[in-house]
């Protein structure tokens, strides 16, 4: 039962907004599975979702970490010794590194298997990553800015 409604909480995550813990369970009640705000949370934490801000003004939950295990904690940790910055353009979502280091994270990108990313074509220093939609480029560049914050926070507690 938890495979399934886990599975069905990132199938309603990726169709549509979800903003609240309580807005979740009443979908997954809706949907046939009885939940209390306990399941939810846990379920939350152990699928490493998080929340990002709509275009609207309020907050979805999104999928930022697929499970990967050993293997994704080094990409994450190429991305977030060699990033630089991300912007947009249209479609595309525009990575900088520091010099070097791009053919690494467009790499770390493909392996990480972003649903967004469609492909990476990287320089010395810049990745253009092609997404699909303008929604998708906008969602891809957040996933990488939390990404990154969380990485800088852990690291900060690490050395305090």
């Amino acid at each position: 039962m938890k495979k399934k409604r886990q599975a069905k909480i990132l199938e309603m995550i990726q169709k549509q907004d979800v903003g609240t813990q309580e807005e979740l369970a009443d979908r997954l009640k809706e949907e046939g599975f009885p939940v209390t705000q306990a399941t939810i949370s846990r379920d939350i934490r152990e699928l490493k979702l998080s929340k990002m801000s709509t275009e609207k003004g309020g907050q979805k939950y999104i999928v930022l970490e697929h499970s990967g295990g050993h293997l994704e904690n080094k990409y994450v940790r190429v991305l977030q010794e060699a990033y630089s910055s991300v912007d947009t353009a249209q479609n595309l979502v525009v990575i900088k590194t520091v010099s070097g280091m791009a053919m690494a994270v467009a790499a770390a990108l493909d392996a990480m298997k972003f649903p967004e990313v469609v492909g990476c074509i990287a320089g010395d220093d810049t990745i253009f990553v092609a997404v699909r939609t303008l929604e998708e480029t906008r969602l891809l560049r957040e996933k990488v800015r939390m990404i990154i914050a969380r990485e800088e926070s852990l690291n900060q507690q690490k050395t305090t």
